[in-house]
């Protein structure tokens, strides 16, 4: 099948798509998005959160023929050409970044937090990131970078 959807602002077709097949994985090895990771594929890890039509969703858990003509935002799109976004640049700042395989997903995660609670308390912090799993850091520097993106976004607001 045919699959026709906006990525990022940009309208993608992947030609041959199986019914099967995971909006992730259209993502990653047809359209050539590698920031979403495949982790878990059961929707457990939150590595490959992205928007879909604004709402946070496991791409994993999506059927790729789900998509046909929604809108799609990754990580990848949160930056504007090449300033990042304030939260991709908390996580960078605050060391929230170590492997980099789970940031992601935490990233958009985080995203849309501060899209919807302009100053969140660690509690909503910690509840908006329960999905996502990081084995490495400890989630400090973590909840340290959604802190930081949240202050300097509501300064420019």
């Amino acid at each position: 099948m045919r699959v026709t959807f906006t990525v990022n602002g940009r309208q993608e077709t992947a030609d041959d798509v199986w019914e099967g097949e995971s909006l992730l994985y259209v993502l990653r090895e047809r359209v050539g998005l590698p920031g979403s990771k495949n982790a878990c594929e059961q929707g457990e890890c939150g590595s490959c959160t992205v928007y879909l039509d604004g709402l946070p969703v496991c791409a994993c858990l999506v059927a790729a023929g789900q998509a046909e003509g929604r809108e799609v935002r990754t990580v990848e799109g949160l930056a504007e050409g090449d300033r990042l976004d304030p939260v991709q640049e908390a996580f960078v700042e605050c060391g929230a970044v170590q492997c980099g395989f789970c940031t992601p997903g935490l990233v958009v995660q985080a995203h849309d937090l501060i899209e919807r609670i302009a100053r969140p308390s660690d509690a909503e912090i910690r509840e908006a990131l329960a999905g996502n799993l990081c084995r490495c850091t400890g989630y400090e520097k973590i909840i340290d970078a959604v802190r930081l993106a949240a202050a300097r976004r509501e300064e420019t607001r």
